[in-house]
Order: C-alpha cells, then sequence, then structure tokens
C-alpha cells in the first residue's frame, strides 16, 4: 500500500512541477519577479494586500518598488504553488524514509531532491533580495528544471517500465545521449541567461542577427560575466547592446548545435530495432521541432507571452525526455547486471 501511494504521489509531483515551472517563467516574463520586493511575504503580509489602507502602508514600507497588483499575483501565486512543491517533496522522502529497510528504496535520490528543492527556495529567495541579479535569476532557472529532472528519474525508478531492448543495443549510444543531455543544459543556461539580461528581443531577424557587423559588435567577455556588476537593481537588463547582441546570438548558435547533435541521436535511436527506443526518437524529435518553432515565433513576433512561457516548458520537456531515455538505459543495464 505505501508503495502506491509513493509512486502515485511521484507522478502527481512530477505533473505538479511542470505547473510551477510555466508559473515561474510567466512571473519572469511579465516582469513580476519584484512583484513583493520583500521574502516571503509580499509587502509584509502573507497574502497579497488588497485593502486600500494596506496598500497605502505598503507603499509607504517600500517607496522605491511602489506596489502593483498585476505584478503581485503572478509573483505569490508562483510562491504558494513552489511552497506546495517543497511539501510533496517532503512528503516523498519521508514516505521513504519509513522504507528504508527495504531494497530498492530510492531513499538517496528522494533525498537528493529534497535538498536540491530547499537551495532552490533559497533561491527564490535571493532572487528577490538581490534584485533579480542574473546569475542568481539563471541558478533559480536551471535549480527548477533539476528538480524536475530528478523527479522524472524517481518516477521511472518506481514504476521501472518495461523495455523491449538489451543493453547490447543501446550501449553505443548512450555517450551520445549524455552528450546531449550536457548540450541541452548549457543551450538552457544560455537561455536563461539571454532572459535575465532581457537580451531575448536584442536581434529581430533570422538566422542569426539583423545588426549589421554583429560579429564584431557583440563582446563575448561583458555578455558572460558572471558576478560583480555592482547594480541597486539589475530589472531591464544592465548590459550594453553589444554584451546583449553576444548572449542572442550564442543562444541561436547554441540552437543549431543542439539541433545536429540531437538529430543525430535520434537517427541512431530509430535505427535500433526496439519500440521503446523509436518512441523515445519520436517524441524527443517533437519537443525538438516544437521548441525550435517556438523559438522562431518568439523572434518573428517580438515574444509573445505565452508563446514565451511555452518555450520554456518545451525546453524543460525536451531535457526530461533526454533524462528518461538516459534512466532507461540505465535501468536495463542494472537489470542485466543483477540476473548475471
Amino acid at each position: 500500500m505505501t508503495n502506491s501511494i509513493q509512486k502515485k504521489l511521484s507522478l502527481f509531483t512530477l505533473i505538479f512541477i511542470v505547473v510551477v515551472i510555466g508559473l515561474g517563467a510567466f512571473t519572469r516574463l511579465t516582469e513580476a519577479g519584484l512583484g513583493c520586493p520583500d521574502w516571503p511575504g509580499c509587502y509584509g503580509h502573507v497574502g497579497i494586500p488588497l485593502k486600500e489602507a494596506t496598500i497605502e502602508k505598503a507603499n509607504q514600507a517600500f517607496p522605491d518598488t511602489p506596489y502593483e497588483l498585476s505584478k503581485a499575483w503572478p509573483e505569490m501565486v508562483h510562491r504558494y504553488f513552489a511552497g506546495t512543491l517543497g511539501l510533496l517533496i517532503l512528503a516523498l522522502f519521508i514516505i521513504a524514509l519509513n522504507r528504508r529497510s527495504e531494497p530498492n528504496n530510492p531513499l538517496k535520490l528522494t533525498g537528493a531532491i529534497l535538498l536540491v528543492v530547499i537551495f532552490q527556495a533559497a533561491l527564490g529567495a535571493w532572487t528577490v533580495t538581490m534584485k533579480l541579479h542574473p546569475i542568481v535569476v539563471v541558478s533559480h532557472l536551471l535549480g527548477g528544471f533539476t528538480t524536475f529532472s530528478l523527479l522524472t528519474v524517481l518516477a521511472i525508478r518506481l514504476y521501472q517500465p518495461a523495455r523491449d531492448f538489451t543493453y547490447a543495443q543501446v550501449s553505443s549510444i548512450q555517450k551520445w545521449v549524455t552528450l546531449a543531455i550536457v548540450l541541452v543544459v548549457f543551450q538552457i543556461f544560455l537561455g536563461g541567461k539571454t532572459s535575465a539580461h532581457y537580451a531575448a528581443t536584442i536581434c529581430i531577424d533570422l538566422p542569426i542577427c539583423h545588426v549589421d557587423g554583429w560579429y564584431e559588435k557583440a563582446n563575448f567577455v561583458e555578455g558572460f560575466r558572471l558576478w560583480g556588476y555592482n547594480a541597486e537593481t539589475y530589472q531591464y537588463g544592465i548590459l550594453s547592446g553589444e554584451g546583449r547582441i553576444a548572449l542572442h546570438v550564442s543562444h541561436r548558435i547554441g540552437a543549431i548545435v543542439v539541433l545536429c547533435m540531437v538529430g543525430f541521436l535520434l537517427w541512431n535511436l530509430i535505427r535500433i530495432e526496439s519500440k521503446t527506443c523509436r518512441h523515445f526518437a519520436y517524441a524527443i524529435g517533437a519537443l525538438l521541432v516544437l521548441q525550435i518553432c517556438l523559438g522562431v515565433i518568439n523572434v518573428t513576433f517580438g515574444l509573445p507571452l505565452f508563446n514565451a512561457v511555452a518555450h520554456n516548458l518545451v525546453g524543460a520537456l525536451l531535457l526530461v525526455s533526454l533524462i528518461a531515455c538516459r534512466s532507461f538505459i540505465w535501468l536495463q543495464k542494472k537489470h542485466e547486471a543483477s540476473n548475471v
């Protein structure tokens, strides 16, 4: 019975984090990251200030960040959902802890997820207190995707899905799956940095950048600087146009590299005599094509909000689909080793 609860809760948490990631992207893209200038409350309140007298006190307490309901509610809704996610992961850890004497109980993995989400909460606080410092914003994004990836691995470990291939069939491609994961993670980093520095609309044409002589103007040293900005706030960005061009162009070139690498992986997956591998190839391929289309729409139509949110979500799904593929290979290797 406990195992059934653990499995169902892991699946529910996996679905729930997709909502949290979407809300986080929506908050960031609507400039609501500082919608509540304090943490964990909002202008000193547990909820969103709604009464006129409360709003007046909030503005007096934080004169540099006047209260805006349209920005406060996305920020607090995201915090409420993120807090609920933390409680769900805590419940998963408690269940795993109670089953620690049972074989194949993923206690270490569940503990790792709990530690990641605790650090993720700290990053959420620093995002506010450090006024959207770019490296903190990017780290918060990567932390969310890491939590999503680990929850995917946990669900696969618990459900032990069927596989119709042998390890010998897939051993030669596991290095390509791993490389694809590394490249996608780096591409997510580039996308997060581009967004955190408000560089998403600096280049408004395809395929690389409309700015004449962009390759001479792009300042990669400034664009890839991680620390030491010393600004009072980082909202709306502090980089020069040249630094933003460098980030945007890097993200586009990264997309081309990911397209080639993942395309090569898909070709190898489809060649394997396995429905499981082909299904992975179709799913990853569909997500890759969709992600590229969403990126093109972002550029062509000036970063429409819901398209940009979808671009974040599909990027996360592309990553976890590759993580799932790698986990299936690992499970098969472990299964065959235990039967020797």
